[in-house]
């Protein structure tokens, strides 16, 4: 069951985000949970699944992380049969990054819930308010990359 927010959790911009993030994340977490698996591996389960072929180099990019912190959680998955690498076949040396099917299946399981949450604020507040939010997010997303 849900703690109930602290008072004046809703007058805060900073724990909005975080009861916000933490509501957006909860059900995933409880499936990876259920696997031995953490919101590290979602990461990744994510953005490979976005763009299949991507390499291990460009995975560190994207999760600002060094080769030493997605090593484990990379082998994990694949240990797992979610996640296969191959080499490219325009340089060896590259290892590229695709799900498998059971892999597609789980991001799926994942996203699912997050989807509906979305659906239904989308449903609640409307489409202006839903693209004051993308537009709001996505600013905050270049601080993430650099770009501020």
């Amino acid at each position: 069951m849900p703690a109930a927010l602290p008072p004046n959790a809703l007058n805060d911009p900073i724990s909005l985000m975080y009861f916000a993030y933490r509501a957006f994340t909860g059900k995933p977490d409880e499936l990876l949970a259920e696997r031995g698996l953490a919101r590290v591996h979602h990461r990744i389960l994510h953005f490979v699944g976005k763009n299949p072929g991507l390499s291990v180099n460009a995975l560190l990019r994207i999760l600002d992380v060094s080769k030493q912190a997605v090593n484990a959680p990379l082998r994990h998955l694949q240990e797992q049969g979610l996640i296969v690498a191959t080499l490219a076949r325009h340089d060896r040396r590259v290892k590229e990054l695709r799900l498998t099917e059971s892999g597609q299946v789980l991001l799926q399981q994942l996203s699912e819930n997050q989807l509906r949450m979305m659906a239904a604020v989308t449903h609640e507040l409307g489409e202006a308010d839903m693209a004051a939010w993308w537009r709001v997010t996505t600013q905050f997303a270049r601080f993430a990359v650099g770009n501020n």
